[in-house]
């Protein structure tokens, strides 16, 4: 059960990710569903995401950053939902630090698409390091790549 200090910062956190980070913006990058049971980041098929000109498919750095973002917002979650006595104020210090310590991506099939879902599980919550898995899927349900990461969440 979520209380709701824990929808209130992720509420918060994902308003940032998905509204005040520019990079995510220029991706297109938004935020369908975040609590503290799973997270669905969508990116829409553009030309300026288009890594192979020829096969019209998505960049691999898209692919990455997708999976990175699902990673780094599964890891802050599982690290919201690993204890119900936290204040807003903690969590928002630990949001600052937030970081990928490392990042693993198998690229399955071609990005080929229109709309691309990064969904993520979360392996190990710590209270410093948590290691989270991702995946990224397209419309059709084609499992395009998948992601393990470890993040720093304190």
């Amino acid at each position: 059960m979520t209380t709701p200090i824990q929808a209130e910062i992720l509420k918060r956190v994902a308003d940032v990710f998905d509204k005040h980070v520019p990079f995510h913006n220029l991706l297109g990058l938004e935020i369908k569903r975040y609590d503290i049971n799973g997270v669905e980041v969508v990116v829409n098929m553009k030309p300026e995401l288009i890594g192979n000109i020829h096969q019209q498919i998505l960049h691999g750095g898209v692919t990455a950053t997708i999976l990175d973002v699902v990673g780094g917002l599964t890891a802050f979650a599982g690290l919201v939902a690993s204890g119900e006595d936290w204040s807003i104020e903690e969590l928002q210090q630990r949001l600052q630090t937030l970081g990928t310590i490392d990042m693993r991506v198998d690229y399955l099939r071609p990005g080929r698409g229109v709309t691309f879902t990064g969904t993520g599980s979360v392996i190990r919550a710590g209270n410093r390091v948590s290691v989270c898995r991702m995946e990224l899927h397209n419309e059709q349900g084609t499992h395009i790549a998948f992601g393990t990461g470890t993040y720093m969440v304190g």
